[in-house]
């Protein structure tokens, strides 16, 4: 596995981790109302987010090949396309907690 492919891969899988903790925080917001559990899993999801799709855009911007060379081209953009999700999540989240709480 290369340096590239690595490094891919762990954005890819931070940015998963931040979808999955954006969408527990939008559904547990509706039944712990005033506990702020929703807010924080939308800022952990938020930051998740943020760092993969910074990880993912370094990989992109360093890979010198093409996709299938060894330089994670492909998992960049995975991790660029989940860690937006993960921001969309953790936004949706903190504008629900803002509104609501």
């Amino acid at each position: 596995m290369t340096a590239g492919r690595l490094w891919s891969v762990v954005a890819a899988l931070l940015g998963l981790a931040g979808v999955v903790v954006g969408g527990l925080a939008l559904t547990r917001f509706a039944g712990r109302i005033g506990t702020g559990a929703g807010r924080r899993g939308a800022v952990v999801a938020l930051a998740a987010g943020l760092v993969s799709m910074a990880l993912g855009g370094l990989v992109v911007a360093a890979a010198e090949g093409g996709p299938g060379t060894g330089y994670g081209l492909v998992g960049g953009f995975v991790a660029l396309v989940v860690g937006l999700i993960a921001i969309a999540l953790g936004g949706l989240g903190l504008t629900r907690s803002r509104r609501i709480g």
